[in-house]
């Protein structure tokens, strides 16, 4: 099957806080891209709700970046995850998350 993503993605050593019908705390993600991430979780969010991230770089020091996003994908089943999209990812935190994923693209 062809990969038809926009953006390449990338497993990382970051967390993400995220707040929707229920608040998440320091959960683990397990990709990210320019585009959006995926995290695994077993609050699992309805596709189409949107969530408010906070999103952490232990790798930049105290990089954090803020952002909306929606739920794009929900798997209820084992990993029980999720694909969240970004919906107003601003220059300036673009910058910081292209930062990072230059970072971890040379590990």
């Amino acid at each position: 099957m062809a990969e038809t993503r926009q953006h390449p993605r990338y497993e990382v050593n970051a967390l993400v806080d995220l707040t929707g019908t229920e608040v998440l705390l320091y959960h683990r993600i397990q990709n990210i891209s320019l585009g959006g991430l995926s995290l695994q979780t077993e609050s699992i969010e309805e596709v189409g709700t949107v969530v408010d991230l906070v999103i952490n770089f232990p790798d930049l020091g105290a990089s954090s970046l803020q952002v909306r996003g929606e739920v794009v994908w929900a798997n209820r089943e084992p990993p029980m995850d999720m694909g969240i999209r970004y919906l107003d990812l601003d220059e300036s935190n673009r910058e910081v998350l292209r930062k990072y994923l230059a970072k971890v693209q040379t590990k």
